[in-house]
């Protein structure tokens, strides 16, 4: 008995050390990322304005490459074209059936603005924007809000200081602290023992259905229309309009809108 026991403790001893190794030494795969490479990513702007780049705009400054750079969606006020987001406008509309969220009306915080207009605008051009471009087109949409003077110039001194003014009607997420102690009694006896798929969300509704999730996944796969060739010929008449903005095709690239090359069956948000 005594060398059986020895024998596992060899053993366990080797695994133990062979698992440390694996876990303390590299699997061979990429590199390090550098220093460069992690500042490009490193870009968010945090609401005490950590993050911030040095610089500076003015209203006047940023009306001009905001015309140029955002006005074809955004409008030349902030009044939005189409169905692009309204920048302007709305304030005490919160409360009403169809609010108007706008960035006057009702985001939190300027770092917000700074960093979206920053990592995502303009629109198939994202990043292209100097920090001192940020700045202005943020001092000109606080001034399309009327929160500035047309004199205002925006800069990393005075960020921290400018408010928007919906940010007090904000608060921190405590719901670990409030609902947490509320519902402390949590329930942890006869759970089930082994759980089971029922349904899928491609087939599984929200509506209440008697039908069996067989039949329904038959009804909207027979439910997808047929090719028509006739209607594709019309529609590439009709296509000519969009190509302003969107292009498709092999040497296809970004524009005032996206590429349309693959988009079936592409990720959601890809």
């Amino acid at each position: 008995m005594s060398k059986f026991l020895n024998l596992s403790l060899v053993l366990f001893l080797c695994m133990t050390c062979l698992v440390s190794q694996v876990y303390s030494t590299s699997l061979g795969l990429g590199r390090l990322a550098t220093p460069e490479e992690i500042n490009a990513w490193d870009i968010d702007i945090r609401p005490d304005g950590k993050g911030l780049p040095i610089g500076s705009g003015t209203v006047m400054n940023g009306e001009e490459i905001y015309s140029n750079q955002c006005a074809m969606c955004h409008g030349d006020f902030g009044e939005a074209i189409d169905r692009w987001p309204e920048l302007a406008g709305g304030q005490d509309t919160l409360a009403d059936e169809d609010p108007v969220k706008t960035i006057g009306s009702y985001w939190p915080y300027l770092s917000t603005v700074w960093d979206y207009i920053h990592r995502a605008m303009p629109f198939g051009n994202s990043q292209s924007l100097t920090d001192n471009d940020v700045y202005a087109i943020t001092a000109y949409i606080l001034y399309l809000n009327d929160l500035v003077d047309e004199d205002f110039e925006l800069s990393s001194d005075n960020f921290r200081s400018t408010r928007l003014p919906n940010e007090n009607n904000f608060i921190p997420d405590d719901r670990l602290s409030v609902e947490h102690t509320i519902f402390k009694d949590d329930c942890m006896t006869n759970c089930k023992v082994e759980v089971s798929i029922t349904a899928r969300a491609l087939v599984l509704d929200v509506t209440p259905n008697d039908k069996p999730i067989e039949n329904i996944a038959a009804e909207q796969a027979s439910a997808q229309p047929a090719f028509n060739d006739e209607l594709a010929k019309i529609g590439k008449k009709v296509f000519k309009k969009c190509t302003v903005c969107h292009k498709v095709g092999s040497n296809a690239k970004n524009g005032t809108g996206p590429h349309l090359n693959n988009i079936f069956g592409r990720v959601s948000g890809s």
